[in-house]
């Protein structure tokens, strides 16, 4: 059985080769997030902003029956300007390498391309999670199934408000998953600073942090490492606001028989709305000051494997 053919750019296969720094990210944003020209844009700020905190990044998508392992600009374009690119999740990558097309790594099938790669670390403004009414529809993101399977350390801002956060952060505690709040004692919420939920750990130090992610995995572990950090206060959309938002749109589309995938969009949107769009400028900021965070820890990381290997 041989294993899917993956493409590196010249840029992140030199920095593997030489145990510097990389930080995969997700194409999804490009594809499914902003209209063109603003997708590719803000996909060329995320991934200036991992440079920024010192690492390389490494934008993963799938196309040609290839995994694509660091895009190039050419590729961002092509991405942003493309429509019809489907999404693809873990689940969805066997098939849409075999058909050869073009396919936007989700959370959860990019920490499967970042493994493949050889690469430690995953970049992305939120992550998926148990969703609200789960104990009647069973809808929990593959992305927290996907970090019980991938030796990945991920950083990101937290899990959606319009998710069950209690119960996500009881998913991870049961499949064994660390959550460490660089720091912040709280556990966020995309865009809000606090999801009021406690973060289980907190940690302050970058080389604290690198250590601890080579010990999860030195312990035989072969799970990710999530490490979450707040958008930056300035970007924040008030929590109070965000869940009155919520509970509106959750009544509409009960009322309006709106459920399983389409239910992310609808409530996404009707915060979006809610709050006269600026739920929408703080994800793209979000996007930015996760990247630059797992950069700087990257780097951390990279040098910690340094000194032990000698």
């Amino acid at each position: 059985m041989s294993a899917p053919e993956l493409v590196y750019s010249d840029e992140v296969a030199q920095a593997l080769h030489a145990g510097d720094p990389v930080v995969a990210l997700e194409s999804n944003v490009i594809t499914h997030g902003l209209p063109y020209p603003d997708n590719a844009a803000t996909a060329r700020k995320v991934e200036q902003a991992v440079r920024d905190g010192g690492a390389v990044p490494a934008t993963v998508a799938v196309e040609g029956g290839r995994i694509v392992v660091g895009m190039t600009d050419e590729d961002i374009e092509r991405f942003a300007s493309t429509p019809g690119i489907p999404k693809v999740s873990s689940r969805d990558m066997p098939v849409v390498l075999a058909q050869g097309g073009m396919g936007a790594l989700t959370v959860a099938s990019s920490v499967v391309a970042a493994e493949l790669a050889g690469i430690a670390f995953f970049s992305s403004a939120g992550i998926g999670g148990v969703h609200r009414g789960a104990e009647r529809t069973m809808d929990v993101s593959s992305d927290l199934i996907q970090f019980t399977r991938s030796k990945v350390a991920v950083v990101c801002a937290g899990a959606k408000k319009i998710l069950d956060l209690g119960l996500t952060l009881e998913y991870l505690e049961t499949q064994c998953v660390p959550v460490v709040s660089y720091r912040s004692d709280d556990f966020p919420a995309f865009y809000c600073v606090s999801s009021g939920f406690p973060s289980p750990l907190r940690l302050d130090d970058d080389a604290v942090i690198a250590a601890s992610i080579e010990n999860h995995w030195a312990l035989g572990n072969h799970s990710s490492f999530l490490i979450t950090t707040p958008v930056r206060p300035a970007d924040a959309i008030d929590g109070e606001e965000v869940d009155a938002a919520i509970t509106e749109a959750m009544a509409a589309a009960d009322r309006d028989g709106i459920r399983g995938q389409a239910i992310t969009k609808y409530l996404m949107r009707a915060v979006d709305a809610a709050t006269d769009g600026r739920s929408a400028r703080a994800n793209m900021a979000v996007l930015a000051s996760t990247a630059e965070v797992g950069g700087r820890l990257a780097v951390a990381h990279a040098a910690h494997r340094r000194e032990v290997r000698g």
